[in-house]
């Protein structure tokens, strides 16, 4: 399927002629992604770190982001600071390539299905549900690394690196162990990815709206400064929205969190004890900080990425515009 399949459609970088939606777009879309994903969640990990022992520990951890680095290089060592990361860096690859990936062939599919119009009329509909799905996917595939690393930053003489990490969890808690923080996450990140697709595409859509220009008429410098500043807005906006999942998958996954018994009961239990008001709250700013930074630099980087590999990204077009 070439571009002129879609006879209005607009892409964000210049591009051959004939611009294919194939098998090496959509495999350039999830390297694009894996590799963005990759390098942002790990460039972070301090910073996850810290979060995380705010979450599992808020009496101990209470004072901010910086003094919570602090206190963990002043107790443990700088080193400190990088626990998990061959589980973040590796998992979100993984992640990355599913989630950018499939939200581009929802997206496509969605628009031949639909045609221009239609699927320009409702694209908001289609960013959400894009990333809904994908999201799914990506997720079951992300959820074994998240435990593992979780379980090693609350416990630093847990593991040794993520293979001894993965052993471990598997002699003691089997393969259910890797999966006891799906539920939550499926609840933190399908809301939060869908927010961070819908809120960037759109905000990006009414920059250029604003400015009467598509983003082919634009330079890449400026492509790349509007996918990263709409990034920023999306990363807090998916920040908010997904805490209070993100608090109980912190929780969850450690040790004896919950008590005994099913899963639902185990959350329900944090949940009372953590308390409504704490769930959305603490940790909140060094998420958002967090979570604006990496959707940002995600967004730029796909953009960036997408052309080395050799394709251009699809972006929705209104048929009816002049442009």
């Amino acid at each position: 399927m070439s571009s002129s399949s879609f006879p209005g459609s607009v892409l964000l970088a210049p591009s051959p002629a004939k611009q294919k939606y194939d098998s090496k777009y959509y495999l350039a879309s999830a390297a694009s992604g894996g590799i963005g994903c990759s390098i942002t969640h790990g460039a972070l990990c301090p910073v996850d770190v810290v979060k995380t022992r705010m979450q599992l520990d808020p009496v101990k951890y209470n004072s901010g982001l910086i003094g919570g680095m602090r206190q963990v290089v002043a107790e443990e060592g700088v080193m400190a600071l990088t626990s998990g990361l061959g589980a973040t860096a590796f998992g979100y690859f993984v992640q990355g390539w599913f989630k950018f990936g499939g939200v581009e062939v929802f997206k496509i599919q969605a628009l031949n299905t639909l045609g221009e119009e239609k699927a320009w009329d409702n694209k908001t509909a289609i960013y959400l549900g894009a990333a809904a799905a994908a999201e799914t996917i990506a997720d079951m595939f992300l959820c074994p690394f998240e435990a593992v690393r979780i379980r090693g930053v609350s416990d630093p003489e847990f593991c040794d690196s993520m293979a001894d990490g993965f052993v471990k969890m598997l002699k003691a808690d089997g393969i259910g162990g890797f999966y006891a923080g799906l539920l939550p996450m499926l609840f933190k990140q399908v809301p939060y990815t869908m927010a961070k697709f819908a809120v960037q595409g759109e905000t990006a859509d009414a920059v250029y709206a604003s400015m009467g220009k598509t983003p082919s008429e634009l330079s890449s410098s400026t492509n790349f400064g509007i996918s990263v500043g709409s990034g920023v807005v999306a990363g807090v906006a998916a920040a908010i929205i997904s805490h209070p999942a993100d608090t109980l998958l912190s929780k969850i996954n450690k040790a004896g969190a919950g008590g005994d018994g099913p899963m639902m009961t185990r959350l329900m239990n944090i949940a009372k004890e953590v308390g409504f008001v704490n769930l959305c709250t603490v940790g909140l700013l060094p998420r958002c900080f967090m979570i604006g930074t990496l959707t940002a630099g995600q967004f730029g980087l796909f953009d960036t990425i997408m052309p080395l590999l050799g394709a251009s990204k699809f972006h929705f077009h209104d048929p009816n515009s002049k442009k």
